[in-house]
């Protein structure tokens, strides 16, 4: 008997292993943006707020605490004393709520926003004759001037520093007033009318007109109806 051999195994073939699409590729980089951007927006919206409100409320207190300082001491004397990024003033909204108090701080750069209002340091003093200018957020960082818009003629703000408490009544309420952010007679010492002398003591509010950023800026006028000497 003759003996047959099996028919040998057909041997596999590896099978070749399937490249990486390039639409997986675009759609997972896409995705990873996105979640960036969410990021970002979640950061800037809501996180940059829980870090600045800290920072209110840790100025405010720096700033009492200072205030209990002797005269002597040059920084905490009067605001125009102050260097860039020091509070100088407390300013209170009646209108935005009995817990309204925000610092107004000296200068108006990103690092001070981030800590409360910016005064313009070329402007004037509180409560001296003249315009003194203050700038806030109204969205993000804290977002002190959130509801500035809200601010109609005869409602009042009261900036509070070392000596004095200063009460400012509206005049022209900020969403009847907007500018472009490169315009610069509101910060005159009689804005509108650049190079007249002042004769009376003014505040001038600004914040950006839009939730989101824009080159656009609201405008708020008071004027000074009292002065409290501490």
């Amino acid at each position: 008997m003759t003996r047959v051999d099996p028919a040998p195994s057909r041997a596999r073939k590896p099978k070749k292993k399937r490249g990486v699409s390039p639409l997986t590729v675009v759609g997972v980089l896409l995705l990873v943006i996105g979640l960036g951007c969410l990021g970002y927006i979640g950061w800037q919206y809501f996180g940059t707020n829980v870090v600045s409100q800290r920072a209110f409320s840790e100025e405010r207190t720096n700033l009492r605490e200072q205030w209990k300082q002797p005269d002597s001491d040059p920084v905490t004397s009067e605001p125009g004393a102050a260097v860039p990024g020091d509070a100088v003033a407390l300013m209170r909204i009646p209108k935005l709520g009995d817990d309204y108090e925000v610092p107004v701080l000296k200068g108006t750069d990103p690092g001070t926003l981030a800590r409360g209002l910016g005064w313009y340091e070329e402007t004037a003093q509180p409560g001296e004759v003249g315009n003194f200018a203050v700038a806030g957020h109204r969205v993000t960082h804290g977002e002190p001037f959130a509801k500035l818009l809200e601010l109609e003629v005869g409602d009042t703000v009261v900036v509070e520093t070392r000596k004095a408490i200063y009460t400012y009544t509206i005049t022209q309420a900020p969403k009847d007033v907007t500018v472009k952010d490169s315009e610069t007679w509101p910060l005159d010492p009689v804005p509108g009318k650049s190079g007249q002398k002042p004769t009376e003591a003014i505040l001038t509010l600004t914040t950006c007109t839009d939730l989101f950023r824009s080159p656009d800026r609201s405008i708020g006028f008071a004027e000074l109806t009292n002065t409290e000497n501490k």
